[in-house]
């Protein structure tokens, strides 16, 4: 069933009639027509790791429109509480928020003994009242980075949160994130360099050993593998 772009409905729409598909589309233009069609309407939920440094930096040439958002879950690194900072500075066109974290002591140690609901409250439940007035939300993912993400589309339908989804790196390979990054001088969370090719919430954040995925280190131990956000 084929709805119309901009209406809420469970289909990606129609474009100069046909099938929206904006996957062979690269990344520069992909975000271009998500600033065009989206404008202020698009919120990039950014975790401050390597590849959402890529879509930032790309943003703020090309639809500075978007509001960029960290889901301040009170327990990130303070390397991703730095970036923050240093991408305020760096690129002051756009602008910059934060959900608000629990206080100290709420939900202490949760990620512990149910890992799932601890993501639930810190991540997804703060995502869903951020995207409350938006159209379109951004994201970094890949589809070599996860199982689950593996069919992830430049443009989608999201039916977890009622809108439409823009994954303008979803064929990019790790080595081309890092070539970009390279070559525009793109700054980026220490926490790489140092094992961390995922970065999460400090409890449940390890360093990757050699020869595992890039997504090992999170919630390692356990079957879970993803936050909620994506699947």
């Amino acid at each position: 069933m084929i709805k119309l772009l901009g209406i809420k409905q469970e289909a990606v729409g129609v474009e100069d009639g046909g099938l929206i598909d904006w996957d062979g589309l690269p990344a520069e233009e992909v975000l271009r027509r998500a600033g065009e069609r989206f404008g202020e309407k698009a919120v990039f939920a950014c975790s401050f790791g390597a590849e959402d440094m890529v879509v930032l930096d790309i943003l703020h040439r090309v639809a500075p429109e978007t509001s960029i958002l960290l889901l301040d879950t009170g327990l990130l690194f303070p390397e991703t509480y730095r970036l923050l900072e240093e991408a305020k500075k760096r690129y002051p066109c756009l602008e910059f928020k934060k959900t608000s974290p629990l206080p100290p002591g709420e939900a202490q140690g949760l990620w512990e003994f149910d890992p799932d609901l601890c993501c639930r409250i810190r991540k997804v439940e703060p995502l869903r009242q951020a995207l409350r007035e938006a159209r379109a939300w951004i994201t970094g993912i890949r589809r070599e980075q996860s199982p689950a993400r593996k069919n992830a589309r430049k443009l989608e339908w999201d039916h977890r949160f009622g809108l439409f989804k823009v994954n303008p790196l979803a064929d990019w390979s790790w080595a081309e994130v890092w070539e970009y990054i390279g070559r525009h001088g793109t700054p980026y969370n220490p926490l790489h360099d140092r094992g961390y090719p995922s970065i999460g919430c400090v409890p449940c954040t390890r360093p990757v050993r050699e020869g595992e995925d890039l997504r090992a280190g999170r919630w390692a131990g356990r079957p879970k593998t993803e936050c909620g956000l994506h699947g």
